[in-house]
């Protein structure tokens, strides 16, 4: 089966390319099929080479494929090829399945939309693209598939470009990753200058061997390549695009949040992982950028009335965990969390569109209410969501893969204790508390909106199996103080460096357990008090000043808009018009009205008339005659 490994990412590719062809005159029904047959293809693909992978593994641990030469230069060559090995299988199963239950919702969710056949072209190219990014043998061709994930992202976000909103989003989002881009690629320029190649198990054996952990080069190349991931990822500072990308359909939004693109800074770090061993003071600072951001990220989302913002300040919230549990060296664990969240995330996502589109498009929770009844099994699958982001204990898979990346930041040395209080106790307070006033809110209560639009079969069937994986998914990676599982850990531990600390845990792991899980219920009983029993202590709360203040500041996303907004984009518009009149400027005026000039005056002969022309053409004649005898 290893034989078909080209074809996952080749399938949605292909897809895209009928569709950006011939779609146009496809009947809608025949361009679901491809659209979300393509991607199907490759989630059974990905499963038969994940199946063979791990009843026969590979020698090396990887699956390696060479399609075709690409560069090849006397000091650097490199082709066009694949690499698969546990963390690679990870990715592509989480990519090609969520993203197929992602584009079976679509079918249904986008079919009244006029340019339903580009949605889908431009759905495989992102998965397509997602793709190629982790099963890169090379970073140049790592770096083709982020790019192309940023170039869908932007595309998709501004899909309903007729909206002028919509394009400013869309904007937005494709320039703050600029940034994160150009420094990555900054990164990757300095490794290929230092080992003259870019392929990448052989660049960390050469890095391994050659730089000396905590020198000058590796902290500087590390540090270019982590401005690349907090771009992608929406982590501080450049998460500010994130909630805006909200304008997208909802799909696009499940897309970008569970399966694809903001997961990518977390894959670049982990699959570079040797490379940050070299860099201690960088992987730290991972650690602190995971935190700071799951904090802040939580605390706006407290504040936020639009559904789909409460869940994209949680995304940005839960990568900051992903990136927490990678600065303290527990790969497995950010990965294990990786897996979980992308099915939670995506059933949260998938439902919120549901109970959009059934509320006429109205996305302010506090419209909302009363939906429990109205639609059951949207009610129960957005709880099991928000149970298992809320790491409700022992039965959501949520608990699981948080409770790890917190027992490996309690053993990160000397401040391992306060990344534990922070990402442990108020960070899980948190997501507690916002999670289940989005449930509270907009499930029960009085019904304010009657249902305009109800869920088909192609709806229902994507959140029924995100559910059940939301609770099932956890358990194949339990403490050992609970149950010695270890299924997950056993598959993907052999790629990353050994994580520190103590395997076993004993008592002190279970306090911490006990602390964590008190304060996951703590939140949800908060929520309950504020938002359903005493509806009339959340407004008493909300008509104070303080209260309100606080409210605005986290509601603009702790004011960091209003940050960059007068640091850069207001000083660029104030540039922009005082250099408008220089000299450079008008030169450039001058050259022009010149050219308008010539342009009328030459215009101006060709007036139609015949007997004009032949008198010019013999004055002409003449001239050069004349011309040719006096010279």
């Amino acid at each position: 089966m290893y034989a078909i490994v080209w074809l996952i990412p080749a399938l949605p590719l292909a897809g895209f390319l009928l569709l950006v062809f011939l779609g146009r005159r496809m009947p809608r029904a025949v361009a679901a099929v491809v659209g979300v047959g393509s991607v199907g293809l490759a989630a059974l693909a990905t499963v038969l080479v994940g199946a063979s992978f791990l009843s026969a593994p590979p020698a090396g641990g990887a699956i390696e494929e060479r399609l075709f030469g690409w560069v090849s230069l006397p000091s650097l060559s490199f082709a066009f090829g694949f690499r698969v090995d546990a963390l690679t299988l990870t990715m592509m199963a989480v990519i090609t399945i969520v993203g197929f239950l992602i584009h079976l919702y679509s079918s249904e969710f986008m079919s009244r939309d006029g340019e339903f056949w580009l949605f889908f072209a431009y759905m495989n190219l992102f998965v397509s693209s997602m793709l190629v990014l982790v099963m890169a043998d090379n970073l140049a061709l790592l770096y083709l598939g982020w790019e192309g994930v940023g170039l869908c992202s932007y595309f998709l976000i501004g899909f309903w470009y007729r909206e002028p909103e919509y394009c400013v989003a869309a904007r937005k989002a494709f320039i703050v990753t600029r940034i994160g881009d150009v420094s990555m690629l900054l990164g990757l320029a300095l490794l290929v200058s230092s080992f003259a190649t870019l392929d990448i198990q052989e660049l960390l054996r050469r890095a391994a061997a050659g730089w000396a952990p905590g020198s000058a080069l590796p902290v500087v190349a590390t540090l270019l390549l982590l401005g690349g991931a907090v771009g992608k990822s929406a982590q501080l500072p450049l998460q500010v695009w994130l909630p805006d990308a909200m304008a997208g359909p909802t799909p696009v939004s499940a897309l970008i949040h569970a399966a694809t693109m903001v997961t990518a800074g977390v894959y670049l770090i982990a699959r570079l992982s040797a490379l940050y061993a070299l860099a201690p003071a960088v992987q730290s600072l991972v650690a602190i950028v995971g935190l700071a951001t799951l904090l802040l990220a939580g605390l706006a989302a407290i504040a936020q009335v639009d559904l789909k913002r409460i869940l994209a300040y949680s995304t940005i919230s839960q990568i900051g965990y992903m990136f927490l549990g990678l600065g303290v060296g527990f790969y497995s664990a950010a990965m294990f969390h990786f897996m979980v969240h992308a099915f939670f995330k995506a059933l949260l996502f998938l439902a919120a569109g549901v109970v959009i589109m059934a509320q006429g498009e109205e996305h302010n929770i506090f419209r909302m209410g009363g939906l429990r009844t109205a639609l059951p099994a949207v009610f129960w699958t957005f709880l099991i969501g928000a149970s298992s982001l809320a790491a409700l204990p022992l039965v959501t898979a949520g608990f699981y893969s948080k409770e790890w990346i917190l027992w490996g930041a309690w053993q990160a040395g000397r401040g391992g204790p306060l990344l534990w209080l922070l990402g442990g106790c108020l960070g899980v307070l948190l997501t507690s508390l916002y999670s289940f006033r989005a449930v509270f809110v907009t499930f029960f209560g009085d019904q304010k909106i009657r249902e305009s639009h109800l869920p088909g079969a192609r709806m229902k069937i994507p959140l029924v199996i995100l559910a059940a994986l939301s609770i099932l998914g956890g358990f194949i990676q339990i403490p050992s103080d609970i149950a010695p599982v270890s299924l997950f850990e056993s598959f993907i531990g052999g790629v990353f460096p050994k994580a520190p600390g103590a395997a076993e845990g004993g008592s002190t792991q279970i306090l911490l357990q006990v602390v964590a899980s008190a304060l996951s219920l703590i939140g949800v009983l908060a929520a309950y008090v504020l938002y359903r029993r005493g509806v009339g202590a959340h407004e008493r709360l909300a008509d104070s000043d303080a209260y309100r203040g606080v409210r605005r500041f986290l509601f603009s996303g702790l004011g960091f808009d209003w940050v960059y907004k007068w640091a850069f984009v207001k000083t660029f518009d104030c540039a922009a018009k005082l250099l408008k009149g220089e000299v450079v400027g008008r030169a450039a005026d001058a050259i022009g009205s010149a050219n308008a000039a010539i342009g009328r005056a030459l215009g101006a002969l060709q007036s139609g008339r015949i007997r004009w022309y032949l008198v010019g053409i013999a004055l002409g004649a003449v001239a050069a005659v004349g011309a040719a005898v006096w010279l």
